[in-house]
């Protein structure tokens, strides 16, 4: 019997959440290149549950996705059976948890117990390594890849009719503060007075009642904005496609943000936030244009909304990129190569 992988995930498909697309697609790819596997959420099931179905199951492997909301169940199963942990950071957990008073010693202790630690970027390495020198050596980095279905069609107009002419602006993520959505209103809306055909689209779920309630109330008066509400992942390559460009105003990413890739991959022109996360992927006027604060902000969507070869140009330098430098096979053969020297692997 082929050795099994059992994924703890804290979200799966049908959650658009970054981390349900990326296991998700890494799940997928691994099954289709032999690996037998099976994925548990925690945000829809109890632990006690998991637990019994993880040790009924019999993996070789526990593969962890975010080292706090899924890790302290994914340690607790390896050293109960006996087998070796693998932890991807997603993000937060790196970001965050590792240095939050309460949630440090759990991570730790999780990544103490890990035979290896993936992460998306070489940054997020860093900051792992710079808090915890120990665990350089079990640091692998995995870059991760476009999994963006083309053939559901989205339809933006049942959601907001929109007129020929306008330069649209999408930010996709679930709304949260670490997503910063707030930021954009006041830029575009000056912005607004000078270049009446931008439009700026929200499209995610209320993750954060309070981001969410602030974010609906500062929209409520804007006709130029609007939130349209969660689109399924099966449909934002539709709902990219048309767009004019898509908004990254996150204050930490996990290396690399899966809207900022899908952006990439699509042909879109991208305006995100000079972070890490961002960086990774967004060379500043060559496959994107970062921003600093609101003023570049403003200053950079200007350029955008005026420059429609602009635009084409970030556009397919960003699709070449992502082509080239993060295909799907480069991501799948990476969690093969940690798998290998921890349990037998399909050829």
């Amino acid at each position: 019997m082929a050795a099994r992988v059992a994924i703890l995930a804290p979200f799966t498909p049908p959650s658009v959440r970054g981390n349900a697309v990326t296991v998700a697609r890494i799940a997928r790819g691994l099954s289709e290149r032999g690996v037998a596997l099976r994925v548990w959420d925690l945000s829809v099931r109890e632990e006690a549950a998991v637990a019994a179905e993880v040790e009924a199951y019999r993996p070789a492997l526990v593969h962890a996705f975010h080292a706090h909301r899924t890790g302290r169940l994914a340690l607790a199963l390896a050293r109960r059976l006996e087998v070796p942990l693998v932890v991807t950071f997603t993000g937060t957990d790196a970001n965050h948890d590792l240095f939050d008073a309460e949630r440090a010693p759990v991570v730790r202790r999780v990544l103490e117990g890990a035979a290896c630690l993936t992460v998306f970027h070489a940054s997020i390495g860093e900051r792992v390594a710079a808090a915890l020198p120990d665990l350089r050596a079990r640091l692998v980095v995995v870059p991760q890849s476009v999994g963006l279905a083309t053939g559901e069609p989205f339809d933006l107009r049942s959601r907001w009719p929109l007129p020929p002419g306008i330069v649209s602006f999408v930010l996709p993520a679930g709304i949260r503060p670490v997503k910063n959505p707030m930021l954009p209103l006041a830029p575009l809306g000056r912005l607004a007075t000078r270049f009446p055909e931008i439009r700026l689209i929200y499209a995610g779920p209320l993750l954060d009642p309070d981001s969410g309630e602030a974010l609906l109330r500062g929209l409520s008066s804007l006709p130029w904005a609007r939130h349209i509400g969660t689109v399924p992942h099966a449909q934002m390559a539709s709902l990219l496609s048309q767009s004019d460009v898509v908004l990254n105003c996150s204050l930490s990413e996990g290396g690399m943000a899966n809207s900022v890739l899908e952006a990439l991959a699509a042909g879109r022109a991208v305006l995100a936030s000079d972070i890490e996360g961002n960086r990774s992927l967004v060379d500043d006027g060559i496959t994107g244009l970062l921003f600093r604060d609101e003023a570049e902000l403003e200053l950079r969507a200007a350029q955008l909304a005026r420059d429609p070869k602009l635009r084409d140009r970030l556009g397919r330098a960003g699709r070449e990129l992502v082509a080239q430098q993060y295909p799907l096979s480069r991501e799948i053969d990476g969690y093969r190569d940690v798998y290998r020297p921890l349990i037998p692997v399909p050829a």
